[in-house]
């Protein structure tokens, strides 16, 4: 069984606002998300961003790089942004966002199964080896938005 399922949660102390737009906007997260090594947009999608589609080229804690597509099908700006995978991946992401306690909690659901045959074939053994990967990857996505969202502040002069 090739498919997998993941809930990573973030807790960050930022506006909701200023979270949002930075996970919106993911053609920036290679500037503050490690691993992350390139994002292109493929489609621009209508003028509420639905219907966009965008090729992310990863590399995480494991000697290997993942490409797959994101189409963006469904915005409910500030608190709910997901999309359809395809590529080395393909399922479902969705990105949740709530303002909790003075900052904001994000919840990113990754339902996904693999796509390249070698993994499929390593799957058995592999598997807690690919979810610690995916651990790694959203580890270092999190350290990476709280540093630039601390240089935001900063800069915007809200710190």
């Amino acid at each position: 069984m090739n498919e997998y399922q993941f809930l990573t949660t973030w807790r960050v102390t930022a506006p909701l606002d200023q979270v949002w737009e930075a996970i919106y906007h993911s053609e920036n997260w290679p500037k503050w998300w490690p691993g992350l090594l390139r994002v292109v947009e493929l489609e621009r999608g209508d003028g509420n961003g639905i219907g966009n589609l965008r090729r992310y080229s990863w590399r995480g804690m494991l000697p290997y790089r993942l490409v797959f597509d994101i189409r963006t099908t469904r915005i409910e700006r500030p608190y709910l942004l997901a999309g359809t995978a395809s590529g080395d991946l393909a399922g479902v992401g969705v990105w949740h966002f709530c303002e909790e306690n003075g900052g904001v909690v994000v919840q990113y659901e990754w339902l996904v199964s693999t796509q390249k045959k070698w993994m499929n074939i390593l799957t058995p053994l592999a598997r807690p080896l690919f979810r610690w990967n995916h651990d790694q990857v959203m580890r270092r996505g999190k350290a990476g938005l709280t540093r630039y969202l601390e240089n935001h502040q900063t800069k915007s002069g809200q710190a």
